[in-house]
């Protein structure tokens, strides 16, 4: 498949819509066309012994969940540091580089999703910030309702607004005020396109009685950052640890006591955040924080108000996702792409 193609079949599974503001997603390294993927693969974090490895494995598109190309970039030489020597190899090796990161996690089966299936099969979830549709069920974002009394004056407020670029549905309904037959008018716009149907509306002695809408765009079904999980039967906070460790596949994780809790405290509540999940699970109610990592501080106001906290370390809680990516992106790509998962990428920190 052409890169292109390839890149547009992976914004249709994760939209970069659905991605945090502040997050860098999408295409981020595109070779000079033409360029075909025959092999695509999969890792965590690229690094130099992750890109030897997809060089070595002839892989033409390599798909990093953190984006390697985060913050902008002044000047890309070997000299300022391992990551730009690292992009530079890439583009000069004609290797794609692709993230979804954070649009990836929002997805109803994605990287939160299958972080809180480690909690056990019969636990229910729902997203802690629900993600929302990409566009609003109608053209514009607001909606301008208002009243005119004489016909002709209607006649001549329509005429001027329906010049006006970014409006639409434009409905007029019959209405009464103050003992007499009037006309309702509503319409949507663009926050742009509003300013001027207010301009209009002044000059013509409208103002005064009308109203502006701010639309709301519908919430898209589990779909969002991070998920709160209840527990069909209550578990010990020891057991949950034994649950998540052999759902990662990791020998240790690092435990917080929330203050009066203890090993065999019941939990029946869980909110979980792949990552650094700090700024998702901030103020959330629940038993248990599962996330990858949290400063000092952060898990000190955590235990203070006596909710436990397992940190799994930062990449470990996202990692084995790579393999359900896998899965997903051989029927999404309908075979026609062979998808690989690194067999070099690790979390950086180990126990010594």
């Amino acid at each position: 498949m052409e890169l292109r193609a390839v890149a547009a079949a992976l914004d249709a599974l994760a939209p970069p819509g659905l991605a945090e503001s502040w997050d860098n997603v999408g295409l981020l390294c595109e070779p000079s066309p033409p360029h075909a993927v025959r092999t695509l693969l999969l890792t965590t974090d690229l690094t130099e012994p992750v890109l030897d490895e997809a060089l070595a494995r002839g892989a033409e598109l390599v798909l990093a969940y953190h984006p390697p190309l985060f913050r902008p970039l002044r000047r890309l030489t070997p000299a300022t540091g391992w990551r730009d020597r690292l992009l530079l190899r890439a583009a000069e090796s004609r290797v794609g580089l692709y993230s979804p990161h954070t649009a990836l996690d929002a997805l109803p089966r994605g990287v939160n999703a299958w972080l809180a299936a480690a909690l056990g099969a019969s636990t229910s979830s729902v997203p802690i910030q629900p993600s929302t549709t990409l566009t609003y069920p109608t053209k514009g974002s607001h909606r301008v309702e208002f009243v005119v009394g004489q016909a002709e004056q209607l006649e001549a407020v329509l005429a001027k607004v329906q010049k006006i670029p970014e409006v639409s549905s434009i409905v007029t309904l019959p209405a009464r005020a103050e003992g007499e037959d009037q006309t309702r008018v509503s319409l949507n716009c663009t926050e742009k396109a509003m300013q001027d149907v207010m301009s209009l509306l002044s000059q013509n002695g409208l103002y005064h009685m009308t109203e502006i809408l701010l639309l709301q765009k519908p919430l898209l079904p589990q779909t969002g950052m991070g998920r709160l999980c209840k527990l069909s039967k209550p578990a010990s906070l020891s057991a949950l640890i034994e649950r998540i460790k052999n759902y990662l596949k990791l020998s240790y994780v690092r435990l917080a006591l929330g203050v009066g809790k203890t090993l065999e405290s019941q939990i029946r509540t869980v909110a979980v955040c792949a990552g650094s999940g700090r700024s998702v699970l901030q103020g959330v109610e629940a038993d248990l924080y599962l996330t990858g990592e949290m400063s000092h501080h952060e898990v000190l106001d955590v235990v203070g108000n006596g909710i436990s906290v397992i940190l799994c370390e930062h990449s470990n809680s996202e990692r084995g996702f790579l393999l359900e990516l896998q899965d997903m992106l051989v029927t999404h790509l309908e075979n026609k792409v062979n998808i690989i998962v690194s067999e070099i990428d690790r979390d950086p920190l180990q126990l010594a």
